[in-house]
């Protein structure tokens, strides 16, 4: 059950649990101060007790506050008020979300407002603190039988109290609609293989349809029509058929070329032919990644009804090794004319990406084309899991994604593409080969891709490390992270809006 945010006046309800913000070393509110006098002085005497200053999530709890029927007051630390930016509030509210998701209390309220200088409205900051509890609250648990927190335990209602509840209101509307498509693609990348097969997935993104999308799924015969071999290699020894589904919202002119957000989707990926290791092969559940984020990135901007015409393509297929599976050493013909010689089965994402971006600038001619695909294991090697890999045509969309990322947490590095490294996967008996050999892999996979987008501004993301399994935040606790949809969100909304 997702978390439900509202916001109203500050008023000290009768019971509960009250979170007070309190800024480092700043007065407090005059909210906070109210309630420190309702309790005569309790919390004043328990902060000096600690020695608490607001220092970063610090944190005080007071037990049954004197002068209150309250369960209990804790006073939160937000550190400096002037460093508060978007990021860190949402940061803050997730913490305060983990910390009282801790206690199995079913609902409480936040005061937010603060005291000193700060590029943050008071409505702001508390839409925000309210958009981190929502993104923390995330839980994946429908196929457990036994030892699921009760309903009753869980937190599922949050008040968030501040002087401009109306204005907080509005922003929180926008960042309700980003929050539901980021757990929308959590859900999509921790679901198991035999759930989320090709036609589900599918499924679920012509549900999208109920928020104003418009969705089209070509079939195989349809992709066969098309020339779009490259795609349909990777899924020839699956029993599940491939699918492309095509996602359009037009809420911009008509006269406005759409920007295209292009997904992998490997609902499973065991290597093919060319079969990965046993070990740990079961997170090869979260290989569609990229197409997740694209459908949540598709559910955020319909829900929010963003005035851009926005276009989200992504290839579902499932790689699995039968007798009908592609053999190393096949050459394919991908949708652009190009033949591909498949050394490696296993490097099969680049050979879904390449018909699907090469049918999206061909369809839709956008302003650019941005992929995400959980694409190499080098990447990991690279930048860790604290970073996408970025590699791009055009500087100016890369200079974008990159301050982006500073401002989301969801953060992304460049690598370089260049001529140097694009011979590496020229072959002797087709136009290229689908690897590169043992050095530079993520950045071979990326001058594979760009043999495939013409002239299109484009970018590529690399998200293997940042997709599933990534370090735990005080948003996300979850082994999928829905990375992208709030970068990529924000990329909309900051520049292709009118």
């Amino acid at each position: 059950m997702a978390l439900k945010v509202r916001f109203a006046a500050e008023k000290l309800q009768k019971t509960g649990t009250l979170v007070l913000l309190i800024a480092q070393d700043e007065k407090w509110s005059t909210f906070a101060k109210a309630v420190d006098k309702e309790t005569g002085g309790h919390l004043t005497r328990a902060a000096k007790a600690v020695d608490f200053t607001g220092k970063r999530d610090k944190s005080v709890e007071i037990t049954a506050p004197d002068k209150t029927d309250l369960r209990k007051i804790i006073l939160f630390g937000t550190g400096e008020i002037s460093k508060l930016d978007s990021y860190q509030c949402e940061l803050i509210g997730g913490a305060i979300a983990g910390k009282l998701s801790a206690t199995k209390i079913s609902s409480a309220s936040i005061a937010t407002d603060l005291v000193g200088k700060c590029d943050l409205s008071s409505a702001d900051i508390a839409a925000f603190v309210g958009s981190g509890a929502r993104l923390r609250t995330y839980d994946f648990d429908q196929y457990k039988t036994k030892g699921t927190t009760a309903k009753k335990d869980k937190f599922t209602s949050l008040s968030v109290l501040t002087s401009a509840a109306t204005a907080a209101r509005k922003s929180y509307a926008d960042l309700e609609a980003i929050a539901t498509g980021v757990h929308m693609a959590r859900d999509l990348v921790n679901e198991p293989a035999n759930i989320l097969t090709p036609p589900e997935f599918a499924a679920r993104a012509k549900a999208l349809t109920k928020l104003g999308v418009k969705v089209q799924i070509l079939s195989e015969k349809q992709m066969e029509k098309l020339g779009m071999g490259s795609l349909l290699s990777v899924g020839q020894g699956s029993k599940h058929p491939s699918s492309l589904a095509i996602m359009q919202w037009e809420g911009g002119p008509k006269t406005q070329k759409p920007i295209a957000f292009v997904g992998k989707g490997v609902t499973f990926d065991t290597g093919g032919i060319s079969l990965k290791p046993g070990a740990n092969m079961w997170d090869m559940k979260g290989d569609m990644g990229g197409a997740a984020c694209v459908t949540g990135l598709m559910a955020a901007i319909a829900g929010r009804k963003a005035k851009a015409n926005v276009v989200g393509v992504i290839g579902l297929v499932e790689n699995m090794p039968d007798s009908n599976a592609t053999r190393p050493g096949d050459v394919v013909t991908s949708m652009s004319g190009q033949t591909i010689a498949v050394l490696n089965t296993d490097a099969e994402g680049r050979l879904v990406l390449a018909d699907a971006l090469w049918y999206t600038q061909k369809k839709f001619k956008p302003q650019f084309m941005i992929n995400l695909a959980t694409l190499t294991g080098a990447i990991l090697v690279a930048l860790g899991s604290e970073y996408a890999g970025l590699f791009s045509n055009n500087d100016e969309l890369s200079e974008r994604l990159y301050d982006l990322g500073q401002k989301t947490g969801e953060k992304v590095w460049r690598l370089p593409l260049e001529k140097a490294y694009d011979k590496l996967i020229d072959s002797d008996i087709a136009d290229m080969k689908n690897i590169g050999g043992r050095f530079a892999g993520s950045i071979t996979a990326g001058q594979f891709l760009q043999r495939h987008v013409n002239d299109t501004p484009w970018a590529h993301l690399d998200i293997a490390g940042t997709a599933m399994g990534s370090p735990k935040t005080a948003i996300n606790t979850s082994w999928s992270s829905g990375w992208g949809v709030r970068l990529l969100d924000r990329l909309v909304a900051e520049h292709y809006e009118k």
